[in-house]
């Protein structure tokens, strides 16, 4: 689903749902889960506490069904707020919505793989089907990305990228994960199309890899893009990550992440899709709704023009859990 600037601005008191609430986000600390919860705590107004679980043996075994592991740090005084994602944070959501009585409002990220009716709100990513009168599903995932990070970030950046010409496309590496490969031939075919971009479009490039994109592919790349218009980062000091996107005119990102793809999508310029080796129904579902929204395309080693809404999943989630939160705190404290 889509988001317009003006739409946001319209009904925008949703940022201060969480004002005065005390919240917690809670995940087992893996940077997509957190991201994304902190992202919606901030999008509501809050500063949350964050949690992270990691339990033992045969309690991480029997998440999300089974009970959760006793935890110091998991204790009353129970938060007004919870959101929390990721398998092993299930367990610990259920006790704290059962232990408060119902006061602590549960909002979980992602399929929690038991019945959503456990929690006052769920959002999962549209490519899981899940569904549920209290089920919320998007496109792309929530982030922590805002227009006022953009332009921060952009303005950090922009003297590094200055002698750069333009279209100025934006170039985000992923890599090899369980369902993608991201393999030294493929490396070097990325690498050749990117340097069309800069000889058939003088397009200047801004390059990002990542840990998965792996050293010899990084190594491709580079060698492939010497003597060109391109900066790509070395990964020393600060991560252009969002500088690159907000001085972009266009976005190539590799498809092996669902979150860089969506965060391509936040920006409202052409995003162009790398979809490497491999694939799962899972990701060709999420790939398809992406193109079907407008927001992207395949990378073929072109450049077009085109419009389309930012995709921003980030304020409809906010903004569903606002209502529900203020319906929530309306009901009467349960014994």
């Amino acid at each position: 689903m889509t988001e317009t600037g003006s739409k946001s601005d319209a009904d925008a008191h949703f940022r201060h749902a969480a004002a005065g609430l005390s919240v917690w986000v809670l995940t087992n600390g893996m940077a997509g889960f957190e991201t994304q919860v902190i992202g919606i705590a901030e999008a509501l107004g809050a500063t949350p506490v964050i949690k992270r679980v990691t339990p033992g043996k045969p309690w991480r075994w029997l998440a999300p069904w089974g009970p959760a592991q006793p935890n110091p740090e998991i204790a009353p005084p129970w938060p007004d707020l919870l959101i929390a994602s990721g398998r092993q944070s299930i367990p610990y959501a259920r006790m704290i919505r059962r232990k408060s009585g119902g006061k602590t409002f549960t909002a979980i990220l992602q399929d929690p793989r038991v019945a959503p009716s456990h929690f006052d709100f769920v959002w999962a990513p549209a490519h899981d089907r899940l569904e549920g009168p209290n089920v919320l599903s998007t496109v792309v995932s929530p982030h922590r990305l805002t227009r006022e990070r953009l332009a921060t970030e952009a303005a950090k950046f922009a003297p590094e990228v200055a002698s750069l010409p333009r279209p100025r496309v934006a170039v985000l590496l992923g890599g090899t994960n369980s369902v993608y490969s991201l393999t030294e031939a493929v490396a070097a075919r990325i690498g050749a199309q990117l340097a069309g971009l800069t000889e058939h479009y003088g397009a200047g490039l801004m390059v990002t890899p990542s840990r998965r994109t792996g050293e010899a592919q990084s190594r491709i790349i580079r060698e492939a893009l010497a003597g060109r218009p391109a900066l790509m980062w070395d990964g020393t000091g600060d991560n252009p990550y969002f500088g690159f996107l907000g001085l972009a005119d266009a976005v190539v990102v590799t498809c092996d992440s669902v979150n860089m793809v969506g965060e391509a999508a936040f920006t409202g310029k052409p995003v162009y899709v790398i979809e490497l080796e491999g694939q799962s129904p899972k990701f060709r579902r999420f790939l398809d709704a992406v193109y079907a929204t407008g927001a992207a395309r395949p990378f073929v080693g072109q450049l077009e023009r085109w419009e389309y809404e930012p995709l921003n999943a980030t304020d409809e989630i906010a903004r569903a859990i606002a209502a529900r939160l203020e319906k929530h705190k309306a009901q009467p404290e349960k014994g």
